[in-house]
């Protein structure tokens, strides 16, 4: 008569789980049987591996993004200044008219 290693209790002779608590017993080890919790450590081990990958393609776009945006922040804050056609006077980015001619500037 074989008896649970986890709570002591008898054991059917070919069983491969035990009745009372579940653990798996040497004959279910020997015959290679697998339980719920290893086919779950299993699913949660290829799990973990897709979200890794997943994780590095979102990090390295979430990277992208950001660099695309501060290059477009950078644009819109140091524009080219606009420079009179009138006077050849170069006034700030977002000036209407020119500071030395008072010439209406046209917008880019």
């Amino acid at each position: 008569m074989a008896y649970c290693a986890h709570c002591g209790a008898k054991l059917p002779e070919e069983a491969a789980f035990c009745p009372k608590c579940g653990t798996k017993t040497q004959k279910g080890a020997e015959a290679n049987v697998t339980s719920p919790s290893d086919e779950l450590r299993d699913a949660l081990n290829k799990m973990s591996v897709e979200l890794e990958k997943a994780f590095t393609i979102a990090s390295k776009e979430i990277h992208e993004a950001f660099q695309t945006a501060r290059d477009n922040v950078q644009k819109s804050i140091y524009k080219d200044p606009i420079t009179c056609a009138n006077c050849g006077e170069k006034n700030p980015n977002n000036a209407v008219y020119c500071s030395k001619c008072g010439k209406k500037l046209k917008a880019k």
